[in-house]
């Protein structure tokens, strides 16, 4: 019962800081609103209603006996109260209106029935409170005339109501806009450091971040500062580090080359250079798998343009480039982003014999599909090809001639943008690569 409970809590919650803690601060001023309002309404609204309504109701009556009385004073009494109460008081032979004219919804108009009732009886008074701004119309039936009466309307209702909830509920939307005012100064701090995180996720610099807020904040704030610039500082160094050695083992892989390529035994000297070539293709792997979160900026990127280069370097016939929209655009590192694409239609060449791509934008994602005709990957190796240095050895071998970092690359470079990349069979037999990139 209390986790279904929670969950359904959870569910209609917001999902911002900023609301949930508004519903914290708003909801019990608005409560207690309400329920000083009630109290009022019932206990000293109502009460005060029907005594100033049952007082005129009386008066009414007062001057309806009179009328039936004595006819001859009468113009002396309706003067009086006109003088006296801003009273209007006429007879007349008239017909009298088979409805009454009452609101179905007004307390004012429930308590001046329910005396009218009392005192007069049924089908004998009539009245409206709503076609004159200042006054409220009330007919009388004595005898075979008909007695009207246009009175004040705070001889029928007290006006006390509209100033209590203004009193009321003006300091209650006052307390409110406070409360939002210092809320928002108090979960800025948050969205900050949110933003950053997500713009340190995926791969920027964060080095405009200052820390502010409350003394807890400003504390995550400061150590999310630290671990950014450490981490910087490390994928710095690896980068530089591994540089310096491909640097340094490039210049005897040359040479050795060279002195294959001098070589009198042709078969042994072309093996020896196929070897040497996996090397350098080995190291150009481990280089750029440590490369991918460094130094590059992100900018917008125009994706279709991207992909349309892409055929056009690689050139074949055999790939197949589809969109729903030539205008999708996304930000990212376009080196990065070419390189995995690059790297996918590279496979899907080597493997197959076609090559087809779809791109389309969804209401949250841009969605790149690659898929070819080869021999596909098994379904339960779909998770084990983004591990580095994980190879195929049978069906179908990623990198023939690499390490098997291949996917493992566009895992992190995909990931590192906020995106997705799921494997599943292609329509065509072979290996399906949908890549779902956020706008």
């Amino acid at each position: 019962m209390f986790s279904g409970l929670n969950k359904f809590i959870k569910y209609i919650l917001p999902k911002r800081l900023f609301y949930r803690a508004l519903i914290i601060v708003a909801a019990p001023t608005i409560i207690l609103q309400i329920i000083i309002t009630i109290v009022f309404y019932d206990s000293i609204w109502i009460k005060a209603n029907k005594n100033i309504t049952r007082s005129l109701v009386n008066q009414l009556k007062t001057i309806e006996e009179v009328y039936k009385n004595d006819n001859k004073n009468l113009d002396f009494f309706t003067d009086s109260y006109k003088n006296n109460f801003n009273f209007e008081i006429g007879i007349n032979q008239e017909i009298f209106p088979n409805s009454t004219g009452e609101r179905k919804f007004s307390p004012m108009d429930r308590s001046l029935r329910r005396e009218l009732k009392s005192v007069f009886g049924n089908n004998n008074y009539w009245f409206n409170t709503s076609k004159f701004k200042n006054a409220v119309e009330i007919k009388i039936r004595s005898g075979n005339d008909v007695i009207e009466f246009l009175v004040p309307k705070e001889m029928v209702s007290t006006s006390s109501v509209r100033l209590f909830v203004l009193w009321t509920t003006l300091p209650s939307v006052v307390l409110i806009i406070v409360a939002l005012i210092f809320l928002k100064n108090q979960t800025k701090p948050l969205v900050k450091l949110a933003k950053a995180a997500e713009k340190f996720g995926r791969g920027d610099y964060v080095n405009d971040f200052r820390a502010s807020g409350s003394q807890e904040i400003r504390k995550a704030a400061f150590e999310f500062d630290r671990m950014a610039k450490r981490i910087n500082r490390h994928l710095n160094q690896r980068a530089e580090m591994l540089s310096g050695i491909s640097h340094d083992l490039r210049t005897p892989l040359t040479r050795l080359k060279l002195q294959l390529a001098m070589l009198k035994q042709k078969d042994v000297s072309d093996k020896m250079s196929k070897d040497i070539d996996e090397m350098e293709k080995m190291l150009n792997d481990y280089l750029h798998f440590a490369k991918t979160q460094a130094q590059e900026a992100t900018s917008v990127i125009d994706l279709i343009n991207l992909l349309n280069s892409l055929k056009n370097e690689f050139n074949d016939k055999s790939i197949n480039f589809n969109y729903s929209d030539s205008n999708i655009k996304l930000n990212g590192r376009p080196s990065a982003l070419k390189r995995s694409f690059e790297n996918i239609i590279q496979n899907g060449l080597t493997y197959g014999g076609q090559v087809e791509i779809n791109a389309y934008k969804g209401n949250k994602f841009i969605v790149v599909s690659i898929e070819d005709d080869g021999p596909g990957i098994p379904e339960e190796q779909y998770k084990n090809v983004f591990k580095p240095f994980f190879r195929l050895d049978k069906s179908r071998s990623l990198n023939k001639s690499g390490v098997g970092l291949g996917l493992a690359i566009v895992e992190d470079v995909i990931n590192s943008h906020g995106g997705n990349i799921q494997l599943s069979k292609s329509k065509h037999g072979g290996l399906q690569v949908k890549i779902s990139l956020p706008f």
